[in-house]
């Protein structure tokens, strides 16, 4: 959807559809909404009166406006969306709305349309933070994965234009600068969408270091795939040996953007989890809702993504990714349980549970950071169904040993609208991962499944300071929520996005 920046009067724009906003209780619109409705002849006043207007959040009513009937207005439709109470508006309902508006006009078959900025008038929320809301809230919730659907003839096509309106001339900048980095949020976020909606067999680790590739070379970053002979050689025990049972090759994917480099330190690890189908491998899953485990690489998918970003908003950061890709796989040559392995940083490891593999992988890719000096690190994985069971599918856990970092995570999930909770870590179920034959085991039993996870992570990542983001049960959706399709998520890109924003200023 292409999306531009137009300053004038809202009445004056030829378009297919005009879109304007309400709060709940308005009798009388004022703002670019009370103009619309002093040159159609206050229908919109009298369709409040009417009750047929509430401006409830989500409400959306399509007023057709034929220039031979309203001929001081220059679109042909005007739709009114519903923006709720005057005191609770804030960027998540203007991504909600916007999502909600975008599908609504798309089910009409409206390719072009104009809007003004929700939230920003009468509702008093900051201009650039509600631009950009508007325009992730727009893309995002358009967002289809139709790659693979052939048949379906009667689908609506997707919008193609959005134009934004605004009268006042010294708020065009900020608006400007805004679109232009919710355009980037949100593309980030449909890459990571794209990549967990893929089918297992269209993406191998070989297909993932691909995409990985290309995002760099088109981004200018450095992208270095290691393959197993590699990270062998590096004592990455823990990596190979969840890797051994798949036929498919492993692939060490690392990713580099210099935003500071005359600061080395200066830098921040993102790490993601990159199962690209996870079988259980010989503790097999149970075959119910198994499909779903191709999108046991969200955790990956989110932190090449949001390199995507971040090489393009540039902060003064260096930013590393890296995500160490394979498949969990049942095979001759699979990873029994019992097994004792031996991670890169020297702890050996008794496998207990060979579905428990995100961790064994995320073990390594820490490893591998620390000996790259990283300062601090962020690991993303869809790591414990125990997330779902703790917050349920629309909070993922937060986990982690620096207080400054959970902080900047917590609210930059707070900033994009994901929702995030820490879950503490503590002494008792800690001592959980004990084992008896090596330093320790990769699971830690059915209760505070996702504390003991966290804390068997944490084990890697030592005093460096650390946050573990469990992503198991808001990775994928069972039904449509917000600017949140069916599907993948996307989640958490914006928020690694805006952390590295954050702490790049």
């Amino acid at each position: 959807m292409e999306i531009t920046l137009l300053e004038n009067d809202v009445t004056k724009i030829e378009t297919d559809v005009l879109v304007v906003n309400l709060f709940e209780g308005v009798t009388s619109p004022a703002g670019a909404t009370g103009a619309v409705d002093k040159v159609i002849g206050g229908l919109i006043t009298a369709l409040i009166s009417d009750g047929e207007i509430s401006g409830s959040e989500g409400e959306v009513t399509l007023i057709h406006t034929p220039s031979s009937v309203y001929p001081d207005l220059k679109a042909s439709r005007v739709l009114v969306a519903g923006l709720g109470p005057n005191d609770r508006i804030d960027t998540n309902a203007i991504r909600r709305v916007s999502a909600t508006v975008i599908r609504k006009l798309r089910e009409v078959g409206v390719k072009k349309f104009a809007t003004i900025v929700h939230g920003a008038g009468i509702g008093g929320t900051d201009v650039s933070s509600s631009a950009q809301s508007l325009v992730e809230g727009s893309i995002l919730g358009a967002y289809r994965f139709l790659k693979y659907r052939t048949t379906d003839t009667k689908r609506k096509p997707d919008v193609e234009s959005m134009v934004i309106v605004e009268f006042d001339s010294s708020k065009l900048f900020a608006i400007g600068d805004a679109i232009k980095k919710g355009v980037t949020y949100a593309n980030a976020e449909i890459l990571a969408r794209d990549l967990v909606n893929e089918p297992a067999n269209k993406l191998s680790p070989a297909d993932l270091a691909s995409v990985a590739l290309k995002v760099a070379s088109d981004n200018g970053l450095e992208c270095e795939v290691l393959e197993e002979a590699e990270v062998s050689a590096l004592g990455m025990g823990a990596y190979t040996g969840v890797a051994q049972g798949s036929s498919r090759p492993l692939k060490f994917i690392h990713m580099s953007y210099l935003g500071d480099s005359s600061n080395l330190e200066n830098n921040l690890w993102l790490i993601g989890k990159g199962i690209t189908f996870d079988s259980g491998g010989i503790s097999l899953k149970p075959g119910l809702g198994m499909g779903k485990m191709k999108g046991d690489m969200g955790g990956g998918a989110s932190v090449i993504a949001a390199m995507q970003a971040i090489s393009q908003l540039k902060p003064k950061l260096n930013v590393h990714v890296v995500c160490a890709a394979t498949d969990n796989m049942p095979s001759g040559t699979a990873q029994r349980p019992g097994d004792v392995v031996t991670a890169m940083n020297g702890m050996t490891i008794e496998v207990d549970n060979t579905d428990a593999e995100g961790r064994l992988t995320l073990a390594d890719a820490i490893g591998y950071a620390l000996s790259k000096n990283a300062t601090r690190i962020v690991d993303v994985a869809t790591l414990t169904g125990a997330a779902r069971i703790a917050l349920g599918d629309g909070v993922s856990p937060v986990f982690g040993n620096d207080e400054d970092l959970i902080s900047a995570v917590l609210k930059s999930s707070e900033v994009v609208g994901e929702p995030m909770w820490r879950l503490p870590l503590d002494s008792v179920t800690k001592r959980q991962n004990s084992s008896r034959v090596a330093d320790l085991k990769n699971t830690g039993g059915r209760g505070g499944g996702s504390t003991t996870a966290a804390h068997f992570i944490s084990d890697f990542a030592g005093e460096t300071p650390w946050v573990h983001i469990d992503i198991a049960a808001t990775s994928m959706l069972d039904g449509l929520r917000g600017w949140f399709p069916a599907g993948a998520t996307g989640v958490p890109t914006r928020s690694l996005v805006d952390l590295a924003m954050r702490l790049g200023k």
